[in-house]
């Protein structure tokens, strides 16, 4: 089988088109033949500074296909299924940038009839991501359905990004009021297209200013990529006995804590980090997203707010350079053909 794969840490150059056995599902495992194979931050940060202890490495964590071998004592999931993947590469040296990859079956998920592998394939760190921050909150859902944030204000930090695009459509389906800030218009655009009620330009207004006029008791919970830069942005918005959901660093490796004016607020930051979170919590995220895709509130492409952008699989290092670069969007391998009615 074709596959991505690396020997040492380095720039994308380190990547390279190599021919691997068809590996063999044990138990409890699963194996997809991947079509298609998403491509996140992470990817290049390990593959610019990690390595799992493997010899040799497939990137990926995202990933949508079909189950063609199932292992002993694997229930729930059949040979032929449409499946998508979340944490590919978590635990293993093989992840989704293969044709085949071998998974634990709680790394798969049934992919409903009404999406596309692309939709598949974007849905893991992303998605999983975002729900894990929306569920964070003190007197917020620990689930997500219509209705399950009603009467709660989100504010989501980078709106245009991939966790920031999933957390408004998923947010927005279960019935918040939706916030975010991005940094351009353009970025403007494909946030509103995402289903944000009210999108904030930070280079261009005052955004403490503005999200106190839209949400003068301040918002229930705020999804923070960037807390070096937003933490203070982040005190002065947020309600009391709010949270504040920190999935990344972005800007910054730390950041400073005014004590009185966050505790004078009894407010909580949740940190979140998808590769640590447990089954139960990926089990609850997986469920959710999938209601959600079945109800059409969770899309991608542009007129999602999430455009799309192909690689073959033979040019991964590109689609890693692309990711590293800031593609707004999502970055996909191509790696074999689909019924292009379900592309």
């Amino acid at each position: 089988m074709r596959a991505i794969t690396y020997r040492e840490t380095g720039p994308s150059s380190v990547l390279s088109l190599t021919d691997r056995p068809v590996p063999a599902p044990g138990p409890g495992e699963v194996r997809v033949r991947v079509l298609r194979a998403g491509v996140n931050p992470t990817d290049w940060k390990m593959r610019a500074g990690m390595m799992t202890g493997a010899d040799e490495v497939t990137p990926g964590q995202d990933g949508a296909g079909l189950v063609d071998a199932v292992g002993e004592d694997v229930g729930g999931l059949a040979l032929g299924d449409r499946v998508w993947l979340v944490l590919a590469q978590h635990g293993t040296a093989w992840g989704s940038a293969a044709e085949h990859t071998v998974q634990p079956a709680w790394h798969v998920a049934e992919l409903p009839d009404e999406a596309s592998y692309d939709l598949g394939a974007s849905l893991g760190v992303p998605a999983v991501t975002a729900h894990r921050a929306l569920t964070s909150c003190e007197g917020g859902p620990t689930r997500l359905a219509p209705g399950a944030m009603a009467g709660m204000t989100v504010l989501v930090a980078g709106g245009a990004g991939a966790v920031g695009n999933a957390a408004i459509q998923l947010a927005r389906w279960a019935g918040a009021v939706v916030l975010t800030t991005v940094s351009s218009d353009e970025k403007a655009a494909l946030a509103t297209a995402a289903g944000a009620h009210h999108v904030v330009n930070y280079r261009t207004q005052d955004a403490r200013e503005a999200i106190l006029a839209i949400a003068p008791d301040g918002v229930d919970l705020a999804v923070e990529v960037a807390p070096a830069q937003n933490n203070a942005l982040d005190v002065a918005v947020v309600a009391n006995r709010g949270t504040i959901a920190i999935y990344a660093n972005n800007g910054g490796e730390t950041f400073e804590v005014a004590i009185r004016p966050t505790f004078s607020k009894n407010l909580r930051y949740q940190f979140v980090l998808l590769y640590s979170l447990g089954h139960d919590l990926v089990a609850a995220a997986t469920s959710d997203i999938n209601a959600a895709v079945r109800a059409g509130a969770l899309r991608v492409g542009a007129d999602a707010g999430v455009p799309l952008h192909h690689f073959a699989l033979e040019h991964a290092a590109a689609a890693h350079d692309a990711v590293e670069a800031g593609t707004v969007g999502k970055v996909l391998l191509d790696v074999a053909e689909a019924d292009p009615a379900r592309r």
